[in-house]
């Protein structure tokens, strides 16, 4: 005796299978990418820190951001960088690695050659001046960044984050993590050798 047609269990849409693959398709498109990076760091010697930059030889975004308010400093525009060899520092007072790295900052900030400018990513005001009383500025030029715009408009991965950037405005070089001994040595300063045209003394 055969099933009344309303009783028969109706087959489920084909579309239904495909929806509930897809949550399963992007956790292995992260895991794929994440072994990958941890694959080459172990075994070829990369570091994950050195990401390539598709703004690397381009001309840096435009900046017009307000200045960190009881900082003294002016406000990060397009003119605080215009015509000088620029290290764009995203930092926030959040951030440990930031503050591994501030001292470093503070060395750079020594040779006049360089100026080293911020942006104040995602912080509170008092934070960040909190932040740089105890640890001291390097910046020429702080711009906030409340609602991270800029960051993404700069490729930002996570911070701190750094982009060396010349006097005509194209972004040399680009450190993502914190700067240390062998980043400054392999990346940032022969970076500006180049910009320069001469070894840094």
């Amino acid at each position: 005796m055969s099933m009344p047609e309303a009783d028969r269990p109706k087959p489920r849409p084909f579309s239904r299978y495909v929806l509930a693959l897809i949550p399963l398709v992007v956790f292995g498109g992260i895991a794929a990418t994440a072994a990958k990076m941890l694959y080459d760091q172990d075994f070829h010697g990369k570091n994950i820190a050195d990401i390539p930059s598709a703004l690397i030889g381009t001309k840096a975004p435009a900046l017009n951001l307000p200045p960190l308010e009881g900082s003294n400093l002016p406000p990060l525009t397009d003119a605080a960088i215009k015509g000088k060899l620029t290290l764009v520092n995203v930092f926030a007072s959040w951030c440990i690695p930031c503050r591994e790295e501030h001292a470093i900052l503070k060395e750079l900030a020594k040779d006049s050659r360089l100026n080293i400018v911020a942006i104040n990513y995602k912080d509170k005001n008092d934070n960040a001046l909190r932040f740089l009383g105890e640890l001291g500025n390097p910046y020429a030029a702080i711009g906030i960044d409340p609602n991270g715009k800029a960051a993404i408009d700069w490729g930002v991965y996570g911070i701190p984050e750094s982009y060396l950037v010349a006097p005509d405005g194209t972004i040399l070089y680009k450190r993502v993590g914190p700067f240390d001994d062998i980043s400054l040595k392999e990346g940032l300063f022969p970076a500006m050798e180049k910009a320069l045209g001469k070894p840094l003394s």
